[in-house]
């Protein structure tokens, strides 16, 4: 190896070092300092509209169980009920949740029908924030219901979230 080749070497790994630091403080400072959430009550309420086709929207027969206070926002456990017999004349075709205050309002989709015996789905949602979280029921009648519970997210807890 002459001199020229140890040299190339050296700065290249002088390259990859800096970069590696470059991205760890990035990570560190999207933990520091997260990305205001950009969604508004409004655009969730727009966003679940869009979803059920713009359907008038009623309150009742969804409810929404989540912790009114998590540390832990990026692994919070809900449970969305809707009442409903879930038989082939009356059931559950869709349920949409939405959170009002993280970056991206929609969070998930499910779609029933009346083979599956109930209508509930549990699932874990990241939350930017302490927001309300909202879902709608699409029924077999064309009907929508909706559904509201609050959760306080503590920065303490859970890592960035």
């Amino acid at each position: 190896m002459t001199d020229v080749d140890v040299e190339q070497i050296f700065i290249s790994r002088r390259r990859v070092l800096a970069l590696g630091g470059s991205a760890m403080a990035v990570v560190a400072a999207s933990c520091l300092f997260p990305e205001a959430a950009r969604a508004s009550p409004k655009e969730s309420i727009a966003k679940l509209a869009e979803l059920v086709g713009g359907d008038a929207m009623e309150k009742g027969r969804v409810d929404i169980a989540l912790p009114a206070f998590t540390d832990r926002g990026p692994f919070t456990r809900i449970v969305v009920t809707v009442d409903s017999p879930m038989s082939p004349e009356d059931h559950v075709k869709a349920i949409h949740v939405v959170a009002e205050r993280n970056t991206v309002p929609e969070v998930a989709s499910f779609y029933l029908g009346p083979h599956n015996g109930r209508a509930r789905v549990v699932t874990r949602i990241r939350l930017a924030k302490s927001q309300s979280i909202v879902a709608a029921a699409e029924m077999s009648d064309g009907t929508v219901y909706l559904g509201r519970a609050r959760t306080k997210v503590s920065r303490g807890g859970g890592g960035c979230g």
